[in-house]
């Protein structure tokens, strides 16, 4: 079967559990609090035994697993079996063992797998076994206009009641960052005093939670979120942060397009190169934006060489406002009607 993340966290402790789930995806806070839920309902139902398994690599032999999966319980008459798959494949050996768990689930193990990515290209023979005896739940990346009704579900289920703006102000303020939307509703239903918080309570009540790093700055550049980046960066300017501190990130990012956009050009297999680059599917979305915006190679090997005199300027090399040429860079990169901001 498959639920949501949050489906399995309101589960009671008392309700029987499934041989095997599968709990993944890039949303982070969803995968855990899950994943906790799990773990919590196994504690409650007396599974006193508990082993971790990090597939993290091709090295890792999944014979110790299937090994693990028919040993006595030591401690215990049953035992909770984690196996933690970050890249969210386990590969054939893998897929063979966690399909042969779920054709004869041994009564005495349940079966916990948490993966950071996901996506169809994950899929398969082994996910379709385990949707079939037990619970699939994908944490999706909440998108912007579904945070306020996050944000608003989890007050509610704190006792906290906001009205709208006040829900609003806090989905402005954690831009997306999920565990501090957590913390900050956490401190709320520590704070409130059981009435409804408005605008103004709110903003007295929450810090501003915004991360604005340049890892954010990034992503919303190659989203195409011009917006977003000039928020950014006014957030990293206020904070003291430095440009050429940033920029090594920026060219980073910049020299990884550019390859793409020559692979794009010359037909070859964009999706296999971003898997070369350890670009993984739930992260390609704002590369291929970006790909739409700018598909000359040529395009982006000026972002680069632009990117480059920046760096020199951030560094006293060279004149100018690094913050105002940066900023330039970033918006032309984020909105192709402002290639023009750049200096021929």
């Amino acid at each position: 079967m498959e639920l949501k993340p949050e489906q399995l966290a309101a589960r009671g402790a008392s309700e029987p559990l499934h041989p095997v789930y599968l709990i993944a995806g890039p949303e982070t806070l969803r995968v855990l609090e899950a994943a906790d839920a799990v773990r919590a309902q196994a504690r409650a139902q007396g599974i006193g035994e508990r082993e971790v398994f990090d597939a993290d690599g091709r090295d890792f032999d999944w014979d110790t697993l299937d090994a693990a999966f028919n040993a006595p319980s030591l401690f215990s008459a049953r035992r909770l079996v984690e196996v933690r798959l970050p890249g969210g494949k386990p590969g054939k050996d893998g897929a063979e063992v966690i399909t042969a768990f779920c054709a004869n689930p041994p009564p005495d193990v349940v079966l916990l797998i948490t993966a950071g990515e996901w996506g169809k290209a994950y899929q398969g023979k082994w996910s379709d076994a385990i949707a079939r005896v037990g619970v699939v739940a994908v944490a999706w990346a909440i998108k912007p206009h579904e945070l306020p009704g996050w944000i608003e579900s989890r007050l509610r289920s704190k006792g906290v009641r906001a009205d709208r703006d006040a829900v609003q102000l806090l989905a402005d303020r954690v831009e997306g960052n999920l565990l501090a939307a957590a913390q900050e509703i956490d401190k709320l239903a520590l704070l409130s005093d059981g009435g409804t918080l408005d605008l103004e309570r709110m903003e007295s009540l929450v810090a501003n939670a915004a991360r604005y790093d340049v890892f954010r700055l990034t992503d919303a550049v190659l989203a195409g979120q011009g917006a977003q980046v000039s928020r950014i960066i006014a957030g990293l300017r206020a904070e003291g942060d430095v440009v050429a501190g940033l920029m090594p990130m920026v060219v980073k990012e910049l020299l990884r397009t550019a390859a793409l956009a020559r692979v794009q050009a010359n037909g070859g297999n964009l999706g296999a190169e971003m898997k070369a680059q350890g670009i993984w599917e739930a992260k390609q979305a704002p590369f291929k934006r970006a790909l739409q915006r700018h598909a000359s190679p040529a395009r982006w090997d000026r972002f680069v060489a632009e990117a480059s005199k920046i760096d020199r300027i951030a560094k006293g090399r060279g004149d100018g406002d690094a913050w105002v040429a940066m900023e330039r860079l970033l918006l032309a990169i984020a909105d192709a009607k402002a290639v023009r901001l750049l200096v021929a």
